[in-house]
């Protein structure tokens, strides 16, 4: 009977213990977790795009009978493309011409008898550094098409290629920004910003001018040629 009191003693005295220890543990961390700070801090830069792309195609549409013409057709198409962009001084490691890819066009309404058609196309990328020779090419493309050539082309996209250097080179500016944004809360609190505790990067923007489209995931606009850089930075500051 005795042993067991003291067993359940012991017992009893242990939980205690643990308790104690679990509700020490909490308020160290409360406690810890009052002496820092977690602000957001962030920089920016104005670039001018360094590489120009631009996404064109041309295309036939045959009858399955005509499939062979069609592949004619498509290949004195491609010698004009060529042509048009050597004219217009596009090297050839400047640009890729996809093969030809094909698909039938579906209709609900052709009858059984009725021969089915066939989409002909062949994809072009222009890559070049040169940005106002590329955007000068996309405003020609009536020149292309005057050649009998069903030809269509997207919007030049224009892309900045040091960005990573960028990235690295705007950090300092986005944390002394979190810490000026440290001090300006702490002092309303009669409190003083310390160390620098850690510091996470968020993501890269790339934005138009002036532009507050932002996402969490991250921006990279290609539509201008001119572009802001914008990154963020969470930091932990020890409080005093």
């Amino acid at each position: 009977m005795k042993k067991s009191i003291v067993i359940a003693s012991l017992i009893l005295a242990g939980s205690f213990i643990i308790s104690v220890l679990i509700y020490s543990n909490y308020l160290f961390k409360i406690q810890n977790l009052d002496n820092t700070l977690v602000v957001t801090g962030s920089a920016t830069k104005t670039v001018e795009s360094d590489l120009a792309k631009l996404r064109s195609s041309f295309s036939r549409t045959v009858f399955e009978s005509q499939l062979k013409k069609g592949h004619e057709m498509m290949k004195a198409d491609e010698e004009k493309v060529i042509s048009f962009l050597k004219n217009n001084g596009i090297t050839e490691d400047e640009y890729e011409i996809y093969p030809v890819s094909m698909y039938e066009q579906y209709s609900y309404e052709k009858s059984a008898y009725e021969e089915s058609r066939y989409h002909l196309s062949q994809q072009i990328v222009i890559t070049s550094n040169d940005i106002e020779k590329v955007k000068s090419l996309s405003s020609k493309t009536n020149d292309i098409i005057n050649m009998d050539v069903v030809y269509q082309t997207n919007a030049p996209e224009y892309y900045y290629t040091r960005l990573p250097e960028d990235r690295i080179g705007l950090l300092p500016e986005a944390v002394a920004d979190a810490q000026k944004r440290a001090e300006a809360i702490a002092e309303s609190t009669d409190r003083r910003v310390g160390t620098l505790k850690s510091a996470d990067m968020g993501v890269v923007q790339v934005l138009q001018p002036n532009s507050t489209d932002i996402a969490s995931y991250g921006m990279y606009d290609t539509s201008t040629i001119e572009k802001e850089i914008m990154i963020t930075v969470r930091a932990n500051f020890i409080l005093k």
